[in-house]
């Protein structure tokens, strides 16, 4: 229960990655705000609000739009009425549109842009401004944990708007984290390689190409990214900022 009592608003939670976040800081007893512009998984199976529910967790879920300023500062303004303050903000909120170059239009461009860079944006900003007006407890007055990707750092083939825009998160976290240690305030990046979320079919030869790039004997889960969350969200990680933490089996340190 490392994070009891901490109030965490986690974006994109109803699948993959953020709802295993979402469930990941409430097992170590985090007050979770589950923010998303849907309620169901796109992978299919339990509401993430359900699973929160029967496993006793304080959480809430906000219906969210993450590229509308003014959605996530209602969401931020709600979450502080209702729990008194913010520890932790989880940017995972995401999209691609699977386009290279040629075939990206102007309107793929800036949907996922719209949503991977701008919703960062807007979510750091406002939380950063909430962060603030807190006291500093823990030797942090809070902590911000943007999800980004291992093709932020290296090519997404046939994704150029994603991986563009994952580039994006990394520097974002890196500034963040530089203008805003004076004021502890905690600024990481989470960065999943291959990780089967079940959201999507990935065919046999995309399957074994992550595989003879990952090291480790299996590809990546869900789980695997929620618990560095877990850590970059506790008080053992109080002097780590400004990292884009990798959780990809070590594709890239091969």
């Amino acid at each position: 229960m490392q994070l009891e009592g901490r109030v965490a608003i986690v974006t994109g939670a109803a699948s993959g990655i953020g709802r295993s976040i979402a469930l990941a800081l409430a097992a170590e007893g985090a007050y979770v705000v589950a923010a998303d512009i849907r309620s169901t998984p796109l992978e299919g199976g339990t509401p993430v609000m359900d699973e929160l529910n029967a496993m006793g967790a304080e959480a809430r879920f906000h219906g969210t739009d993450v590229t509308q300023w003014g959605e996530v500062d209602a969401l931020v303004t709600a979450t502080v009425a209702t729990y008194g303050k913010l520890d932790i903000m989880v940017n995972n909120a995401a999209i691609g549109v699977g386009k290279p170059l040629l075939e990206t239009t102007e309107e793929d461009w800036e949907r996922v842009m719209a949503v991977n860079m701008k919703g960062v944006f807007f979510g750091c900003k406002r939380a950063v401004e909430q962060m603030l007006t807190q006291p500093v407890c823990c030797e942090a007055r809070g902590r911000l944990i943007n999800i980004s990707s291992q093709h932020g750092m290296i090519s997404s083939p046939g994704n150029l708007a994603y991986g563009a825009s994952k580039a994006g998160v990394v520097y974002m976290t890196r500034q963040i984290a530089s203008d805003y240690a004076k004021d502890y305030i905690v600024c990481n990046a989470v960065a999943p390689g291959r990780i089967l979320t079940g959201r999507e079919a990935v065919g046999a030869e995309t399957l074994a190409y992550s595989q003879s790039r990952t090291p480790m004997p299996r590809l990546g889960r869900p789980q695997d990214v929620a618990q560095a969350v877990v850590f970059l969200a506790s008080d053992r990680a109080t002097y780590i900022t400004g990292i884009n933490l990798m959780v990809d089996g070590g594709w890239m340190a091969s």
